[in-house]
């Protein structure tokens, strides 16, 4: 496989983690086109390291941290919102890019350590600094759209372990738009393929016609939504999903909502 070939493997792996990272599609997609354009026209310019991955990411984390990029920004880029900057700086930056390397992006502790040009040990304590952070995060209600019985059970497990409250578990596109007619979730955790056919991206757009909260999409099959072509999801997590991998999404969704809330009590 060429050098070419292998990075665009990892493109949607890396839009998905710049996205993450700065909390906006148009500004994600800007830093990993910047990225590639560094490699295009500096090849030298990837790291030396024998895991391509990673240079890529310590490329890609080089050029995010140089200067801001400018891009157009609609009324969807969160950090545009001064209630989105604050919620990012709850969480202390470098805790909170070593948790999505490692949780969001499968790093190992070793591939942290070289990504951040730290020890392994370094690569752990940072780690467990954001683990730390982030259960200190407000807490709000959940709505889950998912219809097999034992991932909506284990969802729910997740989110309440996070001090969420889950307000409603949908099977079908009809029961979560009914949902949000009584309920007003300030997150929503959403499947693609609902147990009558119906779509769970349908739902969450009729949802979303009404109602502004984070989704997280959770699919077996993230590169059909990760194309570049909309509409795309700014936050999903791939089936068979890791519980650290969902967790730092819904985190990370939260941080980056406009008008995320406390949970009704």
């Amino acid at each position: 496989m060429s050098v070419s070939q292998e990075i665009s493997g990892h493109l949607p792996y890396m839009r998905r983690f710049a996205r993450a990272l700065v909390g906006s599609r148009e500004s994600g997609d800007a830093y990993v086109i910047a990225t590639l354009e560094a490699v295009v026209a500096e090849p030298r310019r990837l790291h030396d390291s024998q895991d391509l991955r990673v240079s890529l990411y310590k490329l890609f984390l080089d050029i995010w941290s140089a200067a801001p990029i400018a891009v157009h920004s609609g009324a969807g880029d969160a950090l545009e919102d001064a209630g989105a900057r604050n919620n990012l700086d709850a969480i202390s930056l470098r805790p909170r890019i070593a948790f999505l390397l490692n949780a969001l992006e499968g790093f190992d502790l070793e591939q942290v350590g070289e990504t951040l040009d730290v020890s392994e040990r370094e690569a752990a304590e940072l780690i467990n600094a954001a683990n730390a952070e982030i259960a200190g995060q407000i807490a709000t209600d959940v709505l889950i759209i998912e219809d097999e019985p034992l991932i909506a059970h284990d969802l729910r497990s997740i989110v309440e372990e996070l001090g969420h409250s889950v307000v409603g578990i949908a099977r079908t596109r009809r029961e979560a738009i009914s949902t949000t007619e009584i309920q007003k979730p300030g997150l929503i955790l959403a499947d693609i393929q609902l147990a009558d056919g119906s779509s769970g991206l349908d739902a969450v757009n009729e949802i979303l016609g009404s109602l502004s909260t984070p989704v997280v999409f959770v699919t077996a099959y993230p590169e059909r939504f990760l194309t570049g072509a909309p509409p795309e999801p700014a936050f999903l997590v791939t089936k068979p999903f890791s519980v650290d991998s969902l967790k730092v999404v819904i985190s990370q969704a939260l941080f980056f909502n406009r008008r995320s809330h406390r949970k009704a009590v």
